[in-house]
């Protein structure tokens, strides 16, 4: 008996499974999907191991489960490899029930795990009317845009022991919430910017530490935020009082319960906000601090009555991710004085966030702190290109002792910041730190190479994402603006879902999409919408309804999310239809290739760099057409897959007809037409590579540079590896002079900038109204770094990283990349070094996952695999090569190749 049970231990440990999600997260409180889905990944210190079956098991009862007593559902041995997305089927779930869950695994090597550890997910109130609460609003004066903070709180006494304590909350505005005194939850500018009048978010908290025996109180404190602050040139958009709904469930632990809700019992005043916003910043008093007033001692005797209002509670849904929180901390730089006289304090990174003040002073002295992004020619402080954004945070000092402030209600994107009014000797490493607010995403991705250059690159491309992933993906994060642009998203998507882990952050984005689509299918400019119903279906914007969705599936394999956006790429398409004429869409207004190269007046090439853009609309609807063909596929939609197919070859014979010569020349002899007129195939294969290489001279004709925009630059390098021509793609790559992603980069940028050339080769700086240094779109180029220079992709024949392609592209006089990637199955690494003529690729391949390797330069050489000929290498399967690469398949484990190299 000794032996068998040794022996069972040995066994089991060769497997175990971990990483546990459902839906995305790690243990969520308050979800409203009543079939989620699991996901876990496996361990194994064993190459080439493939699930073969998995057993889940879900419990009410966290005891039960682990014996597996008394369980609501299993599933029993299932003979399967799925390991991501497996789907609860058991009985209906119920509002407010939490759940335990676990999982075992089989694999092809005979091995079972151990279950693994217990995880739980939680449902949050499932129907409308679980809501008891009330909204309530302050009749305060001041409850205007840009006016003080309308305060609420209610306090109650509670006799008998807590077993459990929920809070649900949301309002019309955004919120900070309080238990006796103490911040609730740690993320900021909740519920959430979505598309309000349909779908409005409410959290929930588990909140019983916070709760004590006798006296308690809950409160709360509202900002303008997305729902009456600034938007662009509007504000009140979706209405004019701030409003809160908040309901404390407590269960006691003799049974019995109790719910403290919103109400007309509820008081309500204001303090010290006097105003807080996006654009404008932060006014804050101090003296007008009301201390202790969200805890049961505080005298309300002063307060007014709340007001209830008749607001809609139908259109409450439970949040798909965490919301914004707190991330990196940075200590100033360095602080000086500007040749105007201005102390600055300089953080070394453009971030988005706010600033911490740590001071002393006399009572009514005011700080002042305004926010910059970079200084101007002449060193001194510059925020001209913030437009109408005041960017302004002031603190009125209680005076005496040292106080600490930080906002509350806004954030500013700025790497400088400018103190006034401040009578002490600044000690910046002391008295003022920053902190970088972003939406709750975890890093995925990094890539590092021998190139410092392309190092930085690749930071600021990680930094543009996370200042513009501020709950939805804005285009610039610091001036009046900020606002979902659909055209960015799609361009970067795919380098953001490589950077971080955006699953469930544009899975929300998407369902406001859907929500906010017109019923034409017209997409709007903007998610959440809120300019004119007219400002909406431009081709490139708009297309993000299909290429995102697409993109999503493709890296993380998410049917669901496939079909649930399906309907709205189908409308999308079939509004550019609908606007077409003989398949040609030639109508309406179109931004174009926005923010392309602009020759100088002296420039005398006589090419121009101006696209059509009725022929960049004619692209981009037949690559939605495409992706929508795709989409139905996967979903098994025949007949849309025969009726669109059909459409497609009519919208690229009008493509042909209207824009292409007999000879194969597009109209635009520009970049980016070439780019799309050959990134989604509207030629005969024979003309292609004649077009390849027009585009080839035309970047020599522009001495290497590119000149593209917004919607050709994500597939300039794309399109030239495609066609065989890396070395030009390395070419622009590492370009560094004006127009190029290296210019910024030299020019001491910490993130993508909106324009080329924002600081002029002679220090100016762009025009102001549009010039933005924080602005992700040109990041793009990190899906040909991560996908191509490093090589590390998914197979789309099994999408989401179950298969993986391991493809380097080297070149460049680039000696090492290094791609490493947190795929929804586990760690993948695809690491190339050249050095003294020998190439060699460290590989890493996640458990229930296999990938095909090509090996550039390797044919006919003597390939070794961990000092072995790969001949004899019992994971390697497949093995082929071609004149100049070898290529083959192998399964799970870490790997190290090394053979003979010329370029």
């Amino acid at each position: 008996m000794m032996l068998l049970l040794l022996s069972t231990v040995a066994f089991s440990k060769a497997l175990t499974v971990n990483s546990l999600l459902c839906e995305y997260q790690v243990n969520p409180v308050g979800i409203d999907i009543l079939k989620p889905r699991f996901s876990w990944k496996l361990k194994s210190t064993l190459r080439n191991v493939l699930q073969t079956a998995y057993e889940l098991r879900v419990s009410t009862n966290a005891g039960d489960i682990q014996t597996g007593k008394q369980l609501l559902y299993t599933t029993g041995k299932v003979n399967s490899e799925q390991s991501v997305f497996v789907s609860y089927k058991g009985p209906q779930l119920l509002s407010r029930m939490r759940y335990y869950w676990q999982v075992r695994v089989w694999d092809n090597q005979g091995n079972a795990s151990p279950w693994s550890e217990v995880n739980f997910w939680e449902m949050g109130l499932l129907n409308p009317g679980e809501w008891t609460a009330q909204w309530i609003k302050t009749n305060n004066p001041a409850d205007t845009t840009d006016g003080a903070s309308p305060m609420f709180r209610k306090a109650f006494d509670l006799s008998k022991p807590v077993k459990t304590a929920r809070l649900y909350i949301t309002s019309h505005g955004i919120y900070e919430a309080f238990i006796n005194g103490q911040r609730v939850g740690n993320e900021y500018f909740t519920p959430g910017w979505t598309s309000y009048n349909k779908r409005l978010q409410y959290q929930v908290y588990d909140v019983a530490s916070l709760l004590k025996s006798g006296g308690n109180a809950a409160g709360a404190v509202l900002g303008d935020g997305w729902f009456r602050g600034h938007l662009d040139k509007w504000k009140n958009l979706y209405g004019k009082d701030l409003s809160l709904l908040m309901q404390l469930e407590i269960t006691f632990t003799d049974g019995s319960k109790t719910t403290i809700g919103t109400n007309n019992d509820w008081k309500t005043s204001d303090g010290a906000i006097r105003s807080s916003s996006f654009y404008n910043g932060e006014v804050y008093d101090g003296r007008l601090e009301k201390s202790g007033w969200n805890t049961s001692a505080y005298n309300d005797e002063g307060w007014q009555a709340a007001t209830v209002i008749d607001s809609s509670k139908s259109n409450l849904i439970a949040p798909v991710i965490p919301g914004v929180k707190k991330r990196e901390i940075f200590r100033p730089l360095k602080t000086f004085v500007t040749p105007k006289g201005d102390t600055v304090i300089d953080f070394g990174q453009n971030l988005v966030g706010w600033v911490v003040l740590k001071i002393k002073g006399k009572k009514g002295d005011v700080i002042t702190l305004n926010h910059a992004e970079v200084l101007d020619k002449e060193n001194n402080f510059y925020t001209l290109n913030l437009r109408h954004a005041k960017c302004v945070v002031k603190y009125i000092l209680k005076g005496d002792a040292e106080e600490v402030y930080e906002p509350h209600f806004t954030y500013q994107g700025f790497r400088y910041v400018k103190v006034s009014g401040y009578k002490g000797r600044l000690d910046s490493s002391m008295h003022v730190h920053a902190v970088a607010l972003y939406s709750d995403m975890n890093t995925t991705g990094n890539l590092t190479t021998s190139n410092p250059l392309l190092n930085q690159l690749q930071h600021n491309i990680q930094w543009g994402q996370k200042g513009n992933f501020v709950d939805v993906p804005t285009d610039c994060p610091q001036r009046d603006e900020r606002l979902g642009w659909t055209g960015d998203a799609q361009a970067f998507g795919s380098t953001a879902a490589f950077n971080m882990n955006v699953s469930g952050f544009f899975s929300k984005w998407l369902k406001d999409l859907s929500a906010d689509q017109r019923a034409d299918g017209a997409v709007p400019w903007v998610i959440p919408n809120m300019m004119p119903k007219t400002s909406a279906g431009v081709a490139g914007w708009s297309d993000v309804a299909t290429i995102l969705p697409w993109t999503m599936y493709t890296t993380y394999g998410d049917t669901r999310m496939l079909q649930e956006q399906y309907p709205s790429m189908k409308a999308w398409v079939n509004y550019m239809r609908d606007q077409s004429k003989d398949n040609l869409w030639n109508t309406g207004f179109h931004f174009g290739d926005w923010c392309f190269y602009t020759p100088s007046p002296t420039d005398d090439s006589g090419k121009g760099a101006v696209t059509d853009k009725y022929l960049i609309a004619q692209t981009f609807y037949a690559h939605s057409t495409q992706l929508l063909i795709n989409a139905a596929a996967v979903l098994g939609k025949e007949d849309d897959v025969k009726s669109y197919t059909q459409l497609l070859n009519q919208i690229k014979l009008a493509f042909q007809k209207e824009y292409v010569t007999a000879s194969g020349r597009v109209l635009s002899s520009t970049q980016t037409a070439y780019l799309l007129t050959l990134a989604f195939d509207m030629l005969p294969e024979h003309q292609r590579a004649p077009l390849a290489k027009r585009l080839v001279q035309n970047i020599k004709d522009y001495g290497n540079h590119l000149t593209t925009g917004f919607l050709g630059t994500p597939y300039i390098c794309p399109v030239l590896t495609r066609f065989g021509y890396d070395d030009i793609a390395y070419t622009l790559l590492l370009q560094d002079t004006y127009p190029s992603w290296l210019y910024p980069v030299k020019k001491g940028a910490t993130t993508i900038w909106e324009r080329w050339d924002g600081i002029k080769a002679n220090g100016d700086l762009q025009d102001p109204s549009m010039n933005s240094f924080n602005h992700y779109s040109y990041g793009a180029i990190g899906n040909w770094m991560y996908h191509t220079m490093a090589g590390l992709n998914t197979d789309e024949s099994m999408v989401g990283y179950k298969k993986i392609l391991i493809a380097p592209h080297p070149g460049g006089k680039i000696s090492m990349v290094n791609a490493a990637l947190e795929t929804i199955y586990g760690y993948a690494n695809s690491k190339w070094e050249v050095n003294s003529g020998i190439f060699k690729m460290d590989i890493t391949v996640p458990p229930n996952t296999t990938a095909k390797v090509v090996l550039p330069g390797a044919a006919r050489k003597g390939i070794t695999e961990s000092g072995k000929s790969i001949n004899t290498v019992k994971a390697i399967s497949g093995l082929q090569q071609d004149n100049t690469d070898v290529q083959f398949q192998i399964g799970s484990g870490t790997y190290h190749f090394q053979y003979p190299y010329s370029n």
